[in-house]
Protein backbone atom coordinates (compact mmCIF):
# COMPACT_ATOMS: atom_id res chain seq x y z
CA UNK A 1 0.00 0.00 0.00
CA UNK A 2 1.58 3.31 -1.01
CA UNK A 3 1.93 5.86 1.74
CA UNK A 4 -0.34 8.86 1.50
CA UNK A 5 0.75 12.36 2.24
CA UNK A 6 -0.20 14.55 5.16
CA UNK A 7 -2.33 16.79 2.93
CA UNK A 8 -4.25 13.74 1.63
CA UNK A 9 -5.17 12.79 5.22
CA UNK A 10 -6.39 16.34 5.85
CA UNK A 11 -8.35 16.27 2.60
CA UNK A 12 -10.05 13.01 3.60
CA UNK A 13 -10.87 14.39 7.05
CA UNK A 14 -12.35 17.49 5.41
CA UNK A 15 -14.38 15.36 2.96
CA UNK A 16 -15.75 13.27 5.82
CA UNK A 17 -16.53 16.39 7.88
CA UNK A 18 -18.43 17.95 4.96
CA UNK A 19 -20.32 14.69 4.33
CA UNK A 20 -21.34 14.56 8.00
CA UNK A 21 -22.53 18.18 7.99
CA UNK A 22 -24.62 17.80 4.84
CA UNK A 23 -26.05 14.37 5.71
CA UNK A 24 -29.18 15.74 7.45
CA UNK A 25 -30.09 17.63 4.27
CA UNK A 26 -29.30 14.65 2.02
CA UNK A 27 -31.57 12.26 3.96
CA UNK A 28 -34.42 14.62 4.83
CA UNK A 29 -37.71 13.21 3.55
CA UNK A 30 -36.10 10.05 2.17
CA UNK A 31 -37.30 6.51 2.76
CA UNK A 32 -35.08 3.96 4.48
CA UNK A 33 -34.17 2.32 1.16
CA UNK A 34 -33.31 5.71 -0.38
CA UNK A 35 -31.07 6.51 2.60
CA UNK A 36 -29.26 3.20 2.17
CA UNK A 37 -28.73 3.96 -1.52
CA UNK A 38 -27.15 7.29 -0.51
CA UNK A 39 -24.70 5.34 1.68
CA UNK A 40 -23.51 3.63 -1.50
CA UNK A 41 -22.35 7.03 -2.80
CA UNK A 42 -18.96 7.17 -4.54
CA UNK A 43 -16.84 4.40 -5.98
CA UNK A 44 -14.66 1.87 -4.28
CA UNK A 45 -11.09 3.13 -4.25
CA UNK A 46 -11.90 6.81 -4.76
CA UNK A 47 -10.57 7.67 -1.29
CA UNK A 48 -7.18 6.67 0.16
CA UNK A 49 -6.99 3.15 1.60
CA UNK A 50 -6.15 4.14 5.16
CA UNK A 51 -6.30 1.68 8.05
CA UNK A 52 -9.80 1.23 9.49
CA UNK A 53 -8.92 2.89 12.85
CA UNK A 54 -7.81 6.05 11.02
CA UNK A 55 -11.05 6.32 9.05
CA UNK A 56 -13.08 5.57 12.20
CA UNK A 57 -11.21 8.33 14.07
CA UNK A 58 -11.93 10.80 11.25
CA UNK A 59 -15.63 9.89 11.39
CA UNK A 60 -15.76 10.33 15.19
CA UNK A 61 -14.16 13.78 14.82
CA UNK A 62 -16.59 14.76 12.07
CA UNK A 63 -19.77 13.81 13.95
CA UNK A 64 -19.01 15.28 17.34
CA UNK A 65 -20.82 18.45 18.41
CA UNK A 66 -23.64 18.24 15.85
CA UNK A 67 -26.09 21.06 15.36
CA UNK A 68 -28.62 18.89 13.52
CA UNK A 69 -29.39 15.23 14.28
CA UNK A 70 -28.21 15.56 17.91
CA UNK A 71 -30.35 12.62 18.95
CA UNK A 72 -29.29 10.53 15.93
CA UNK A 73 -25.52 10.78 16.15
CA UNK A 74 -25.11 7.02 15.70
CA UNK A 75 -27.04 7.19 12.41
CA UNK A 76 -24.84 10.01 11.14
CA UNK A 77 -21.63 8.19 12.16
CA UNK A 78 -22.92 4.91 10.78
CA UNK A 79 -23.92 6.24 7.37
CA UNK A 80 -20.82 8.39 6.88
CA UNK A 81 -18.49 5.71 8.26
CA UNK A 82 -20.03 2.99 6.13
CA UNK A 83 -19.72 5.14 2.99
CA UNK A 84 -16.07 6.09 3.51
CA UNK A 85 -14.95 2.62 4.62
CA UNK A 86 -16.58 1.17 1.50
CA UNK A 87 -15.02 3.83 -0.71
CA UNK A 88 -11.61 3.04 0.86
CA UNK A 89 -11.98 -0.55 -0.34
CA UNK A 90 -13.34 -2.32 2.76
CA UNK A 91 -16.56 -4.37 2.95
CA UNK A 92 -18.39 -2.85 5.91
CA UNK A 93 -21.80 -3.84 7.18
CA UNK A 94 -24.26 -1.29 8.50
CA UNK A 95 -26.35 -2.64 11.41
CA UNK A 96 -29.68 -1.29 12.66
CA UNK A 97 -31.27 -2.33 15.96
CA UNK A 98 -34.10 -1.28 18.25
CA UNK A 99 -34.49 -1.46 22.01
CA UNK A 100 -37.07 -4.15 22.79
CA UNK A 101 -38.42 -2.15 25.71
CA UNK A 102 -39.22 0.84 23.49
CA UNK A 103 -41.30 -1.16 20.99
CA UNK A 104 -44.90 -0.07 21.35
CA UNK A 105 -43.97 3.22 23.01
CA UNK A 106 -44.53 6.58 21.32
CA UNK A 107 -40.80 6.94 20.64
CA UNK A 108 -38.80 3.88 19.61
CA UNK A 109 -35.17 3.78 20.70
CA UNK A 110 -32.93 2.70 17.83
CA UNK A 111 -29.20 2.34 17.25
CA UNK A 112 -26.82 1.94 14.32
CA UNK A 113 -23.21 0.73 14.03
CA UNK A 114 -20.71 -0.41 11.41
CA UNK A 115 -18.72 -3.64 11.44
CA UNK A 116 -16.08 -5.26 9.26
CA UNK A 117 -15.62 -9.03 9.45
CA UNK A 118 -17.84 -9.12 12.56
CA UNK A 119 -15.77 -6.53 14.46
CA UNK A 120 -17.52 -3.31 15.45
CA UNK A 121 -15.48 -0.41 14.04
CA UNK A 122 -17.82 2.61 14.28
CA UNK A 123 -20.16 2.73 17.27
CA UNK A 124 -20.78 -0.41 19.29
CA UNK A 125 -23.76 -2.67 19.61
CA UNK A 126 -25.77 -1.75 22.70
CA UNK A 127 -27.10 -4.22 25.24
CA UNK A 128 -30.85 -4.80 25.06
CA UNK A 129 -30.97 -4.01 21.35
CA UNK A 130 -32.46 -6.39 18.79
CA UNK A 131 -30.93 -6.26 15.31
CA UNK A 132 -33.61 -5.59 12.72
CA UNK A 133 -31.50 -5.13 9.59
CA UNK A 134 -27.91 -5.54 8.39
CA UNK A 135 -26.96 -3.71 5.20
CA UNK A 136 -24.02 -5.43 3.45
CA UNK A 137 -21.54 -3.51 1.34
CA UNK A 138 -22.41 -3.67 -2.34
CA UNK A 139 -18.78 -3.19 -3.37
CA UNK A 140 -15.33 -3.39 -1.88
CA UNK A 141 -12.67 -6.02 -2.11
CA UNK A 142 -10.37 -5.65 0.87
CA UNK A 143 -11.31 -7.54 4.00
CA UNK A 144 -10.14 -6.76 7.49
CA UNK A 145 -8.01 -3.93 8.71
Amino acid sequence: MPAIGHWQRWRLLLDIWIAARFLPFRIRGKSFSEILRLAENGNQGDVPHLPVPDIARFVRKAVRNPILMRDRRCLRAGLVGYEYLRRAGYRPQLHFAVDEVSIGSPRISAHCWVSIDGEEVINNRMDGQVTIYVHPSQTGATEGQ
